[in-house]
């Protein structure tokens, strides 16, 4: 049994690679060619600010997915997005309908204390995310207490946020400005279709 890496209030699970690196290696070369990767447009303090770290949006239909002030719909599965799925199904023993990836390429790309408690997400849905690349810091820190924990993710880990964590913890992929490689996330994550 695997030890929840949170003191309390929601569940995070770490699995060390599920992917070889050879795999890994593969499945990222053709994610960079195959997947229509676009720069994140994102409201911040009332202006438009395109983001350095590029964003894809795919899933089982054409999902509406809004954050920061913008929309995007989903893209079908390609035969890679839906061969990780299927892996980090068994691993989570949890179904997933859409997937949010998220392209950094390098450590001076990462991203701010953030919650992924969108309206469009089932409400406690679990969410699995796995790694390609360059190992990265990854924080979460509770918005009442300020506890904070720590992981490193390694590329082909997956970590598995359930329960009640987006409503009580906040999480950040800190900059890393000595990493110089590249680095792939997936998010794997359930729109809720009873309000779409």
């Amino acid at each position: 049994m695997f030890n929840n890496l949170l003191p309390r209030d929601g569940m995070v699970f770490y699995f060390d690679p599920i992917l070889t690196e050879i795999e890994s290696g593969r499945l990222f070369e053709n994610l960079m060619k195959n997947i229509e990767w676009k720069q994140d447009k994102i409201k911040m303090f009332g202006k438009e600010i395109i983001t350095k770290r590029k964003i894809g949006w795919y899933g089982s239909s054409p999902f509406k997915y809004k954050y920061s002030g913008t929309v995007k719909i989903a893209l079908p599965w390609t035969t890679d997005l839906d061969y990780i799925k299927k892996k980090v199904e068994i691993i989570s023993g949890e179904r997933f309908n859409s997937c949010l990836l998220n392209y950094y390429q390098d450590g001076s790309v990462g991203m701010g204390w953030h919650s992924d408690d969108e309206k469009e997400l089932i409400p406690n849905g679990t969410i699995a995310s796995i790694s390609l690349g360059s190992s990265r810091r990854f924080l979460f820190k509770h918005k009442v207490c300020n506890d904070r924990i720590e992981c490193l993710l390694e590329s082909g880990s997956v970590l598995l946020m359930k329960g009640e964590v987006q409503k009580y913890w906040s999480h950040s992929l800190p900059k890393m400005l000595n990493v110089k490689k590249n680095r792939i996330n997936l998010t794997f994550r359930n729109i809720n279709e009873a309000i779409i």
